[in-house]
């Protein structure tokens, strides 16, 4: 996957609250181009498996719990420089540490429920992408 390309989900709190649509907004105007997304919901294993990087840390089995409570929408997004652009674009894991006009300033309301998830290199974007996406459903 070229370095131009990133993977974000939004996840099911911002699902919940309606805010796909402003979200998505703010991504498009941001300049990003969607290449790929869905619609979907992750079970238990796949939650476990996506973040196997945190398994030993004390908010595993929340996490896991919170990401499978409902549906989430995964895009695969494409722009020059495209991973730390859209790291700016949502701003600080935690919402109340997150610049004005933030994704997660604007609809997270906790670390824990920060509304949505960017990766944080290259080579996790292609990981990431490829654990949602099959290549064929990438343009």
């Amino acid at each position: 996957m070229a370095t131009n390309r990133t993977f974000t989900m939004l996840k099911p709190d911002a699902v919940e609250k309606g805010h796909i649509g402003a979200i998505l907004e703010k991504i498009t105007a941001a300049g990003f181009k969607i290449v790929a997304m869905k619609l979907t919901q992750m079970s238990k294993s796949d939650a476990e498996t996506f973040y196997a990087i945190h398994s030993e840390r004390p908010f595993f089995g929340e996490l896991v719990q919170y990401m499978t409570r409902g549906p989430i929408v995964a895009a695969v997004l494409e722009k020059d420089n495209a991973v730390e652009d859209f790291r700016t674009l949502i701003g600080a894991t935690n919402p109340a540490d997150a610049a004005e006009g933030t994704i997660r300033k604007l609809y997270a309301t906790s670390m824990g429920e920060n509304a949505v998830h960017g990766s944080d290199s290259d080579a996790n974007a292609a990981i990431e992408s490829a654990f949602h996406f099959a290549g064929r459903e990438i343009f």
